[in-house]
């Protein structure tokens, strides 16, 4: 992917998308297809701001946390990768249904139907968003996002990598008016708008409050204390949470907690997207009868037999203070997850680039070999007792792969190769540290 400081100054021109800030008349397409892919298009600005807002905390005194940081990228890099490698095929249904079954014909090119289409996928969100955190066997999913115990712009890309299959059947009744490529369009900028209120940098923004989602209302969605619970779903405006029932002020006399109930307590991103769809197996394994058994895959996290469907606050975890999950790994070792990082994103890349040669490299290989590697580097973020060997396996084994199909540039070569020796001397060190202490 060659970028040029010409090209980077145009992806900052994307950078209104991120507030929804688009011209109708440029964005309305007749077919799905010439729908662009605007999520790729915001992601150099956003990053610019995640920098410039990480900039600003540590003004203010916060200190910049590279574990937590680097589990929200991964779950980014894991959750994009399933987007690119599926190509909009969760559309599909919403193509059939539409083309079979509509029963309006509204036109495309009208900016009514552009803006109809704007207030229609906002609508059907917010039943997404709620439904996400009512159903169980949805929040196992959707709970990957509230996994961080910060609050930043980064925490706005820790998604799972099956939310969006879960969540599309809630937008076909859509499709039974609205053209397919409005659809499309304005379910990626629904999504980009939402990226921008993750951050506590910014306050109260006045009469905009009382419209349209801020960090402010979505704070208050983010927070483990028992009034924030299952409050503020909104996606860009905040006036259905209003209407029905689920709008909850920040309270400004009580600090916010955020996080889940119950932290997990790492920061590995395979074990953050699959932890909690085990707990609600093993929960549902201990029910009583059949009947409860499969009531907790669909009635809400906090339900057990004899309560409403989605639980009674008394007996709900209230959250007043947390110590925060934060494991402290030396400088070497930092640095060498901030260069295996870079090079996960690099390969990442190369999944968007539509004209390069793959030659042996597929598209799977690239996405199993990145979730490897940030699974290790979670591992190592953890300080897990086994991620050392298992990063020297990882390294070894990629390795031995790029010599027996020739895949991987003479960089990246000598990087593994580096990355070899540097375990095998941690080892050596731990061995005769080991062997020291038992002489003595």
């Amino acid at each position: 992917m060659n970028i040029s400081c010409i090209d980077l100054v145009d992806q900052l021109k994307h950078a209104g998308k991120l507030w929804y800030l688009v011209n109708p008349y440029e964005t309305t397409f007749e077919l799905p297809h010439k729908v662009p892919d605007y999520q790729q298009q915001v992601w150099f600005p956003f990053f610019v701001l995640i920098i410039l807002e990480q900039i600003i905390l540590m003004s203010k005194k916060k200190r910049f946390r590279l574990n937590d940081q680097m589990t929200s990228l991964s779950h980014w890099l894991l959750q994009e990768s399933g987007r690119i490698l599926f190509r909009g095929g969760e559309y599909y249904a919403y193509i059939v249904i539409y083309e079979r079954y509509r029963r309006w014909n509204l036109p495309w090119d009208s900016t009514w139907t552009w803006c109809i289409t704007a207030v229609g996928v906002d609508f059907c969100y917010y039943w997404v968003h709620r439904s996400n955190h009512e159903i169980h066997f949805l929040w196992a999913h959707h709970q990957v996002h509230h996994s961080s115990e910060e609050f930043n712009l980064a925490v706005g890309l820790r998604q799972s990598v099956l939310q969006h299959w879960c969540n599309f059947i809630l937008y076909l009744p859509l499709a039974l008016f609205i053209p397919p490529s409005h659809f499309i369009a304005h379910n990626q900028f629904n999504l980009i708008y939402q990226l921008w209120i993750h951050t506590t940098v910014i306050d109260d923004l006045g009469p905009l409050e009382l419209i349209f989602n801020t960090p402010k209302h979505h704070r208050v969605h983010h927070g483990c204390n028992l009034y924030c619970l299952d409050k503020n779903y909104g996606g860009v405006l905040i006036i259905w949470d209003k209407l029905f029932g689920t709008f909850m002020e920040e309270k400004e006399k009580s600090e916010i907690i955020y996080g889940l109930v119950v932290s997990p307590q790492s920061f590995n991103p395979l074990y953050l997207q699959t932890f909690y769809t085990i707990q609600l197996i093993k929960k549902s394994l201990r029910m009583p009868s059949f009947t409860d058994k499969l009531a907790v895959f669909w009635k809400g996290p906090s339900w057990f037999p004899g309560s409403p469907r989605l639980g009674l606050d008394e007996y709900k975890i209230n959250v007043t203070s947390r110590i925060k999950f934060d494991t402290r790994i030396s400088a070497w070792q930092n640095l060498y997850i901030i260069v295996h990082f870079c090079l996960v994103f690099y390969h990442h890349l190369q999944l968007y680039d539509e004209l390069q040669e793959l030659k042996t490299t597929s598209p799977g290989s690239i996405f199993l070999s990145n979730l490897f590697a940030l699974t290790t580097i979670g591992l190592l973020l953890d300080k897990s007792s086994y991620a050392g060997i298992i990063e020297f396996i990882r390294c070894f084994i990629y390795l031995c792969l790029s010599i027996i199909h020739n895949s991987t540039d003479v960089y990246t070569h000598y990087l593994y190769i580096i990355s070899c020796c540097i375990w095998i001397l941690y080892f050596s060190c731990k061995a005769k540290s080991y062997l020291t202490n038992i002489q003595k």
